[in-house]
């Protein structure tokens, strides 16, 4: 199946990357052109295009776009003759169906929003689908970036706190985990030793929530014996106000003012 990417930033190719691992052979990237681009795709054994035009003559099945939100519909646009069984997702915060519906009349259509965890297979991929989208088109989206993570399907509403949450995440995960690399090194464990049990502590908890299902709360108190190290540990976090703050990193990035 022929997958086409619009956009190869580092959105699009983190989708490329993790497409490529998951073992799908036949990418074609769109993007005009750039040395970095031109060498990752080489790189990658990708084919490179660089026009709209170009990439209709590819006839790709799936079309993904990873363009800036502003430039998001005139690029579709510029594909509107693409075969009409074309899927095409589109990734661009803020750009709603219905948008795209008008750029693209009578393709399959579906919104996503993905975070660059992709790359190695293990995003989190929320996925809003046209109300008239096919099953089989359904069917085939949901395998196909099931490759890449975990999809999660929502309302289109909800595309905007999935991306807070899911896109925004990991950047504030990277925070807590230098941070506790920190601590480590200062308790004298060498840095990148502290890296590597800090990564694998977040990779661990992350598959032990999403294989059982529980809540955190209860996945904590798994681990939190009355008067242990854990306990003392999670008091101090909310005497500091690490609860707090993470709601307000979110509420931030969300674009809501907050004290």
């Amino acid at each position: 199946m022929k997958i086409a990417i619009v956009g190869a930033g580092n959105m699009g190719s983190a989708i490329l990357k993790g497409l490529k691992a998951a073992g799908e052979t036949e990418l074609i990237a769109l993007n005009p052109v750039n040395p970095r681009v031109e060498k990752f795709t080489k790189a990658n054994q990708i084919q490179l295009v660089n026009t709209p035009v170009d990439l209709v003559k590819t006839q790709p099945a799936v079309v993904i776009l990873t363009t800036p939100a502003p430039i998001t519909v005139e690029v579709a646009s510029q594909l509107a003759s693409l075969n009409s069984e074309t899927i095409v997702i589109s990734s661009a915060a803020g750009v709603s169906l219905a948008a795209l519906a008008k750029a693209l009349p009578n393709h399959p259509l579906a919104a996503m929003i993905p975070n660059t965890p992709v790359a190695v297979k293990a995003g989190t991929i929320g996925l809003a689908l046209s109300k008239d989208l096919s099953a089989t088109a359904t069917a085939t989206i949901k395998e196909l970036l099931g490759k890449i993570g975990d999809v999660i399907i929502v309302k289109e509403a909800d595309l905007d706190i999935i991306g807070v949450v899911g896109g925004c995440g990991p950047a504030f995960v990277d925070v807590l985990m230098d941070a506790f690399a920190d601590a480590a090194v200062k308790h004298g464990l060498n840095r990148q030793t502290a890296y590597r049990v800090v990564a694998s502590m977040i990779k661990g908890s992350g598959t032990l929530a999403t294989q059982t299902g529980l809540a955190p709360a209860l996945l904590r108190d798994q681990v939190t014996s009355p008067g242990g190290t854990t306990i003392k540990g999670v008091s101090a976090l909310e005497a500091r106000g690490f609860r707090g703050a993470t709601i307000a990193a979110v509420d931030a990035a969300s674009g809501e003012t907050t004290d």
